[in-house]
């Protein structure tokens, strides 16, 4: 059949206009320990599933959580993987066995947001699963025999999570670093420069970032007598790394509210809920 330019300039537009990915959101949300990234979830597209590895990292969502006692709660929370044993590792395997059934039976279609909590912890879990694998759990990892397998999990497992069919919010823990630039020979003053960039092994810090749409960073910007004040910074070059395609358009500025049904709205993009989960059967 000869080449038909027209044709293929429509199944190119087509495929586009039906591609859900061109139409999800999908942010790191990075930021220091209390910053609150998993807070952040009380305004992302409900309902929400979580799976978490940090232990007794979404306390913070409390009321929203579905429970017996909150049978209407619209958050669901897999607290399945916070509970490892270094020596005896499961989470990573189980977390593996349980994401492919849920991918299999549609299971994430009910869902606005999936949630990864966090990149920090899942990537411990990846370690320690490699280790097992190795016949050395519980050890020291080897420096390409054991990070090479681990950055390559992480990296292929973060892009099959990108086929979900919801929004995806990835958190993460930043690591600070410091060189001394300059220290004065008089006074004995040290001048440092501090930046903070996202805690993965290698260059994963670089190829992970790179799958999302959106990088984003929570900080405190003091407090008053209602408690600490937040902003999460959309775009940030030297201390703080933070990037958006989405502020592209000019739609959304360098500091927003980290607020992201407010941020989707100003951006154009759809921030309804999903219908809501039925109650749960036997809920009080």
């Amino acid at each position: 059949m000869p080449y038909d330019s027209k044709k293929e300039l429509e199944r190119v537009t087509s495929y586009y206009n039906e591609d859900h990915l061109q139409k999800r959101f999908s942010a790191i949300v990075t930021g220091e320990t209390n910053a609150g990234k998993t807070y952040l979830l009380r305004s992302a597209r409900l309902p929400i599933h979580v799976d978490s590895f940090d232990p007794g990292g979404t306390k913070c969502l409390g009321n929203l959580i579905r429970t017996k006692d909150n049978p209407k709660g619209q958050i669901v929370v897999d607290t399945t993987f916070e509970h490892e044993d270094p020596f005896k590792p499961t989470a990573f395997a189980e977390w593996m066995k349980t994401t492919e059934i849920r991918m299999r039976t549609g299971y994430f279609e009910m869902f606005g947001t999936y949630c990864l909590d966090s990149l920090s912890t899942f990537s411990d879990a990846v370690m320690n699963h490699q280790l097992k694998s190795a016949g050395r759990a519980g050890e020291s990892p080897m420096h390409r025999r054991d990070y090479n397998p681990q950055k390559t999990f992480v990296v292929n497992y973060i892009r099959k999570l990108m086929n979900l069919p919801c929004d995806f919010i990835l958190t993460g823990h930043l690591k600070q670093y410091e060189e001394v630039k300059h220290i004065d020979s008089s006074s004995g003053i040290v001048r440092k420069e501090v930046w903070h960039r996202l805690n993965v092994t290698g260059q994963a810090v670089i190829t992970v970032p790179l799958l999302f749409d959106e990088l984003y960073v929570i900080k405190g910007k003091g407090e008053d007598r209602n408690g600490p004040k937040r902003e999460m910074l959309v775009d940030s070059l030297g201390t703080y790394i933070a990037r958006s395609r989405l502020k592209q358009n000019g739609l959304l500025d360098a500091i927003e509210e980290p607020d992201i049904k407010k941020l989707l709205a100003k951006a154009g993009f759809n921030k309804d809920d999903k219908p809501a989960l039925e109650p749960l059967k036997g809920g009080e």
